[in-house]
């Protein structure tokens, strides 16, 4: 009867570690070779479980050593994943293919690539697994060791002939991987194994984009001096510079300024580098930005520009600044239009009574019908007194 969790009454009792049981109803005729169930079939969930005897016992039964399905793809992906060497031994010994495809991880060897089974990942390699297949989550065994800082597996791949600019996954290579993870030294071995500082793909779109994106200054730094191009587009955030100041990270801001970033540059989700720290209030970098030449009325972008991102996000003392270094009170674009409507959109009183105090211009339109009315009453009072204060 199939059903349930675990499939079937067999799947239930091996995955337990019941051999008594499981030798019990294959006696009564259950199906060894039955499919459902999460792991797909009774030798997977075995495997998965590192049940020896009831690996061999399935196998004795007429267990196929390469039946397909379930979450892990099949029973020598399931062994590999959690580390369980003997039965990876025994199933390749009954004829386990060590380059079938499927399952999360794609393959045995990637799976125990980002695992760290160091010994499995070599008796792989020994019985003829391809260091650079490709499949799974992270693309290649190569990408998923760099995922997890495996130092020791990364050595192995690149000396059994994995290829360094191999791309695919979901860091697009393995140096974008090591680099997003902050694992400085495989970066170098990458690196000085041929890695390309400049390949595009993946999540981030190059891995300084990805190093920078969380802070890894040494990483960074290791980057450029192999030629990272520090203007590179791309990206969710367009390029370094951008990216950087989104996550608020002064001292990679100031080296990638001191590298030659252009502080002008457009392109992303946010336009440029100073709409991208204003809108996460980051005074020190919208500081440093703007004494390196940053146009503050620079448009583009979601908010259009960066007054109209801190207006909308309620940075009163950002908007402050940029007041003072003479932004735009009444530039149009972006999201809400202008400063104001952003401000008023989002409630934010005190920003829309500074907006009002240095000339903006009335708002257009108030607030959709989903802003309570008290909220509303609150930006129009605010609004009359502001211009009050400018008459009188």
């Amino acid at each position: 009867m199939q059903g349930g969790l675990y499939g079937n009454a067999l799947q239930a009792a091996l995955f337990v570690g019941h051999l008594q049981i499981v030798q019990s109803l294959l006696d009564k005729g259950a199906d060894v070779n039955m499919q459902g169930g999460h792991f797909g079939n009774a030798l997977q969930a075995a495997s998965f479980g590192g049940h020896l005897e009831i690996v061999q016992t399935l196998l004795d039964r007429g267990a196929d050593v390469n039946m397909q399905g379930g979450y892990l793809g099949n029973a020598l992906q399931a062994a590999s994943t959690e580390g369980h060497l003997e039965i990876v031994q025994i199933l390749l010994d009954k004829g386990a293919d060590v380059n079938m495809k499927g399952g999360y991880y794609g393959n045995a060897l990637q799976a125990a690539s980002y695992r760290g089974h160091l010994k499995i990942v070599q008796i792989l390699l020994d019985k003829g697994a391809d260091a650079n297949m490709q499949g799974g989550l992270y693309g290649n065994a190569l990408q998923a060791a760099s995922t997890k800082g495996h130092l020791k597996i990364v050595q192995i791949l690149l000396d059994k002939g994995a290829d360094v600019n191999m791309q695919g996954g979901e860091y697009g290579n393995a140096l974008q991987a090591a680099s997003y993870e902050g694992h400085l030294e495989i970066v170098q071995i990458l690196l000085d194994k041929g890695a390309d500082a400049n390949m595009q793909g993946g999540l981030y779109g190059n891995a300084l984009q990805a190093a920078l994106f969380v802070g890894h200054l040494q990483i960074v730094q290791s980057l450029l001096d192999k030629g990272a191009d520090v203007n590179m587009q791309g990206g969710h955030f367009g390029n370094a510079l951008q990216a950087a100041s989104f996550g608020g990270h002064l001292q990679i801001v100031q080296t990638l300024l001191d590298r030659g970033a252009d502080v002008n540059m457009q392109g992303g989700y946010l336009g440029n580098a100073l709409q991208a720290a204003s809108i996460r209030g980051y005074l020190e970098v919208m500081q440093l930005l703007l004494d390196k030449g940053a146009n503050i009325n620079a448009q583009g972008g979601e908010y259009g520009n960066a007054l109209q991102a801190a207006s909308a996000e309620g940075h009163l003392q950002i908007v402050q600044m940029l007041l003072d270094k003479g932004a735009d009170v009444n530039m149009q674009g972006g999201h809400f239009g202008n400063a104001l409507q952003a401000a008023s959109t989002e409630g934010h009183l005190e920003i829309v009574q500074l907006l009002n105090l240095n000339g903006a211009k009335k708002l257009c339109r108030m607030r959709s019908t989903s802003t309570n009315l008290r909220e509303t009453n609150e930006i129009t009072s605010a609004l009359g007194s502001s211009v009050n204060a400018l008459t009188h």
